[in-house]
């Protein structure tokens, strides 16, 4: 667990000697046009961390905002941490898919690069991503969506172990061993729907806790995110909510009140488990007498 003085410029140490902003701006559902203004006034804000995606389909315009940013505020490229994902149709062909979102950024390379699901397919796509990041396409190579045994696999089959695993984590969804085994590996967790796509801001220990450190449920959620060491993305599309979502750095949970909210754990999964059996996962996919 994480405490202590942060702040928005605040970066933590990857294991392969980048580092990352620990605040990121989301952008998932925000197809299109709806991305540009929004991921703008994130880093007009003071966010430098912007989080997309292949499936998004808006990496065009987060490019273009990062471009604008720069041409506008002053913010330089390399100043930005973008970050996007190779979906699950593209394992076939992983560098083109990486050259079409690069294409689509109009960037020579992405600060991380993700396999969005642990798809049957994720271990010779990994070994691409390595070559990518030999190559300076990608600075940094991850995971999303990955439990501990896709890890132990991928940890067992591969040179290079991911510099981040990006899950659904809130207090509702308090993945503890995950977390405890990613810390345990050096691979750093970022927190998607951090807050639980709104449906648990009105849970009456969060309101609680709210008026007692003069804050509101949002942040306190994002707040118990960066103290247990995660790097949360909330995402928002609305000027005083983004603000607000940045307006974390002034206060700090207590470790009795981080306890109370841990105990709000319930499995809450705002998006598709992982783990549900909807789809063949990466590790369903290789026999037991292979994984030497």
């Amino acid at each position: 667990m994480t405490s202590g003085k942060l702040s928005l410029q605040t970066r933590w140490k990857l294991n392969d000697g980048h580092s990352i902003p620990i605040l990121g701006f989301g952008t998932y559902k925000m197809p299109g046009t709806e991305a540009e203004k929004p991921t703008l006034y994130a880093l007009k804000t003071g966010y430098r961390h912007i989080d997309t995606a292949a499936l998004y389909e808006n990496e065009a315009e987060v490019g273009r905002a990062v471009r604008e940013a720069e041409k506008k505020l002053g913010v330089k490229r390399k100043a930005v941490f973008v970050t996007t994902k190779i979906w699950n149709a593209d394992h076939g062909n992983p560098r083109q898919a990486l050259e079409k979102s690069l294409h689509n950024l109009r960037m020579d390379y992405v600060d991380l690069y993700l396999i969005h699901w642990p798809v049957p397919q994720s271990l010779n796509t990994w070994k691409q991503f390595e070559r990518f990041q030999e190559e300076g396409k990608c600075r940094s190579i991850g995971v999303s969506n990955f439990g501990i045994s896709d890890l132990e696999l991928l940890l067992e089959r591969t040179e290079v172990a991911p510099a981040v695993n990006q899950v659904e984590f809130s207090p509702f969804l308090y993945q503890k061993e995950l977390l405890e085994y990613c810390n345990k590996h050096a691979i750093l967790v970022e927190a998607y729907s951090p807050l639980t796509r709104g449906r648990k801001l009105g849970e009456p220990l969060l309101l609680e806790l709210a008026e007692k450190y003069g804050k509101t449920a949002a942040q306190l959620l994002i707040r118990w995110c960066l103290q247990h060491g995660t790097v949360p993305l909330p995402k928002s599309a609305h000027v005083e909510r983004i603000e607000e979502n940045a307006d974390v750095f002034d206060f700090s949970i207590s470790a009795k009140d981080m306890k109370k909210m841990d105990g709000l754990h319930e499995d809450l999964h705002t998006g598709w488990n992982p783990s549900s059996g909807l789809q063949k996962r990466f590790v369903d996919l290789v026999s037991p007498l292979k994984r030497v």
